[in-house]
């Protein structure tokens, strides 16, 4: 699999669908970024859709094959339709995990058939902080599954990647935000400026992780 070509039509996809946004925005733990990237929304747009998961599907055959995971799971709400069709796609069982506790029937957080010792691969759209990963990963280590890898289509290079590692998880990702904002810029998909407000939020991460391993 050419990367060039498929960070071409992963850059087409996010022009297509407007997924890139810049602003003052606030993320799920509550952290304010200058820029958002929507990647929930690609389920409404077929075309697109069918081309990202074929991207993904060839990325975790070449990167992982199917002999390293037993079962994919996907984490609410935007790794669910992912993480089902290439589960579909590679035949391999689906599960998801749930947000909060169940309170009745088997009273489990993990839906699906997950047996001691199951490997399996997190699937997500985008990784910033590693948190919502985490969860999901403590909640199938609870039930006897093993969690050593984890997928997403995009790292936004903001030290999710390092929790994870901490917690014994490699993370798969397709691209890394940096790498796709300057070949968005190449293409004339973003300004100079939309560039390095993101280049400068990635350095600026690093940075904070700099002076927090001091």
């Amino acid at each position: 699999m050419d990367k060039k070509i498929v960070m071409d039509e992963f850059c087409r996809i996010l022009k297509k669908i407007n997924a890139l946004e810049f602003g003052t925005f606030r993320l799920p733990n509550g952290r304010i970024t200058p820029y958002y990237v929507d990647l929930r929304i690609i389920t409404s747009f077929p075309d697109a859709f069918h081309k990202l998961v074929n991207l993904c599907i060839g990325y975790v055959e070449e990167n992982l094959g199917g002999g390293a995971f037993d079962r994919i799971a996907g984490i609410p709400i935007a790794g669910i339709p992912l993480a089902s069709i290439i589960a579909y796609n590679l035949k391999k069982p689906f599960l998801y995990v749930r947000q909060g506790e169940r309170l009745h029937g088997r009273e489990r957080r993990v839906e699906g058939v997950l047996m001691p010792g199951d490997r399996v691969l997190l699937v997500d759209d985008l990784i910033t902080t590693g948190r919502s990963l985490l969860r999901t990963a403590e909640a199938v280590r609870s039930e006897g599954g093993v969690v050593n890898d984890a997928f997403v289509l995009l790292d936004r290079e903001e030290m999710g990647r390092a929790r994870l590692a901490k917690n014994n998880i490699e993370v798969h990702a397709l691209f890394r935000i940096s790498e796709i904002a300057e070949r968005l810029f190449e293409i004339d998909a973003i300004t100079e400026e939309q560039l390095d407000i993101i280049l400068k939020q990635t350095e600026k991460e690093k940075k904070a992780a700099g002076t927090a391993t001091q």
